[in-house]
């Protein structure tokens, strides 16, 4: 597998960021481009520097997104956004290493976060999107 920090996702995963999950530390995510993987079902992927790593290194949580060249650059511009938004949606609210399951993260979830997400680009504006959620569900 070769890996290629990818500039244009990382701007793109710093603006949905900004609007829709501001629990993310920008300066602690990154963005990649992978190449030569050998599954044919993932597009995308959450890594994350788990608790202990990070108590033997001495470092607080990072996450690195991997977005798969040979299933993500066919996708449209919506579903590479809506693969964005996926991904930075396992990265959990305590930013602390760990990660937020498919009982969240789900494919309806990511819909209404990325009609928010337009919604806050064309007003300008940000919101919490899990406070979102947690709101709906009461």
């Amino acid at each position: 597998m070769k890996y290629e920090f990818s500039n244009s996702l990382q701007v793109l995963a710093e603006d949905v960021s900004l609007r829709l999950f501001p629990h993310i530390k920008l300066d602690r995510i990154k963005c990649f481009r992978s190449t030569g993987t050998s599954t044919d079902n993932t597009i995308a992927r959450c890594h994350g520097l788990g608790v202990l790593m990070q108590e033997a290194m001495g470092v607080g949580a990072f996450y690195a997104l991997e977005f798969i060249r040979e299933q993500f650059d066919d996708l449209s511009t919506e579903e590479k956004a809506k693969t964005v938004i996926h991904e930075l949606m396992h990265i959990p609210e305590a930013f602390g290493g760990g990660f937020k399951h498919h009982d969240i993260v789900t494919d309806n979830n990511v819909d209404e976060a990325y009609r928010r997400y337009l919604e806050c680009r064309k007003a300008n504006t940000r919101i919490d999107f899990f406070w979102v959620l947690r709101e709906q569900k009461k």
